[in-house]
């Protein structure tokens, strides 16, 4: 039986890859699918995608976006991908306004499409088009309690079947992703993978321990190898906002040789 749930992180991939029948990138597609299989079909998804940063958060708020190819140097397919979903602009309202009454700044972006952190990871699991979408940015003074206190301000939405989706990655470096496996490199990549597994999975602490916790993310073994800068992880702060407690489910997965993972709360 399908269940509803307040939010889901995945790790997403390399640019248009999941699309293009990439073979290191097959496990994340069929984990994508297991997991749209799960959850009951929202009526309306939030995207934080690491792929956007503003001054303050901002909410794409047009009736009818396009598409931002944000990827370069991949086959002329991948610029010719669709994924017409519809806007939400009383939705971005509404997270407008919950992130004010929670005294964090915010505006409404009429303009800007949707980008590659939203429109491939939903073309596999929900390839009908037929969900309505916003996407929020991330903040570019990357603060940890910041995407939290983000998350925070949006947990009513599970209330209306609103999915919130973080589009980041648990691993990150690009350098890392072109370079053969050393022990080192294995160990760090494995060091960092036990401790989101702790932190995200663990039912012994409370919300403020796990808060805190996350807000140093730094300080955890491995974690400036996997994420030389934090862009890709934060996605996963805001999703742990909104749920506020351990997850409901892991996914172990390999993307470009990589340990990865996927939560779902």
């Amino acid at each position: 039986m399908k269940q509803a749930y307040k939010s889901l992180f995945i790790s997403h991939g390399g640019g248009p890859l999941p699309l293009l029948a990439d073979p290191a990138h097959q496990q994340m597609v069929d984990t994508l699918k297991v997991i749209a299989n799960k959850i009951t079909k929202p009526d309306a998804i939030v995207v934080v995608s690491a792929h956007w940063e503003e001054s303050v958060a901002t909410i794409t708020a047009a009736a009818k976006p396009s598409l931002i190819y944000d990827y370069f140097g991949f086959p002329k397919e991948s610029y010719q991908i669709q994924y017409p979903s519809d806007g939400a602009p009383e939705l971005a309202s509404q997270v407008h306004q919950l992130l004010g009454d929670n005294g964090i700044a915010s505006k409404l972006d009429e303009a800007r499409g949707f980008d590659h952190g939203l429109f491939v990871p939903l073309k596999i699991m929900y390839p009908d088009a037929d969900i309505p979408c916003i996407q929020l940015s991330l903040v570019n003074t990357m603060d940890a309690d910041l995407h939290i206190a983000i998350g925070e301000a949006l947990q009513t939405l599970s209330e209306q079947n609103v999915l919130v989706i973080g589009s980041g990655f648990t691993f990150h470096n690009m350098n890392a992703f072109f370079a053969a496996n050393t022990a080192q490199s294995t160990r760090l990549n494995s060091q960092f993978e036990a401790w989101l597994r702790d932190i995200c999975c663990n039912p012994g602490y409370q919300h403020q321990q796990r808060t805190a916790l996350l807000s140093a993310w730094d300080k955890a073994e491995g974690a400036r190898y996997c994420h030389p800068r934090e862009e890709h992880l934060l996605p996963l702060h805001v999703c742990y906002g909104v749920a506020q407690t351990s997850c409901t489910e892991r996914f172990d997965i390999t993307i470009l040789n990589k340990k990865v993972s996927m939560y779902l709360w």
